[in-house]
C-alpha cells in the first residue's frame, strides 16, 4: 500500500527540477500520484476501509492544492507536469 524507497527515488530523478532537489513541488505531486494509485487499488478489494478512504481523500486534497499553486505560478510546468503524470484537469 505504501510506495517503496527504490520507487520513490525514480520518481524524484525523473520530476526533479536541479541536482539536489527532493522536494519540489513537481516532485511532491508525482510521489502524491503514486500513493494515491497505491491506495485506490487498495480500496477496490477493501471496500470497507474507512480509514484508507479518508487518508485517500486527504491526499487528493494536498494533491490539489500543490497543483493549483504550480499552476498560479508556473503555467507551462503545470502542463507539463499534468501531462507526464496523466492526470485530468
Amino acid at each position: 500500500m505504501s510506495i517503496t524507497a527504490e520507487r520513490k527515488t525514480e520518481l524524484i530523478e525523473q520530476f526533479r527540477t536541479s541536482e539536489n532537489d527532493k522536494g519540489s513541488v513537481q516532485v511532491q505531486v508525482a510521489i502524491l500520484t503514486e500513493r494515491i494509485r497505491n491506495i485506490t487499488e487498495h480500496l477496490r478489494s477493501m471496500k470497507k476501509d474507512y480509514a484508507g478512504r479518508r487518508g485517500l481523500l486527504v491526499l487528493v486534497g494536498k494533491r490539489s492544492r500543490l497543483l493549483q499553486y504550480l499552476q498560479r505560478k508556473d503555467r507551462p510546468e503545470y502542463l507539463r507536469l499534468i501531462e507526464a503524470l496523466g492526470l485530468r484537469r
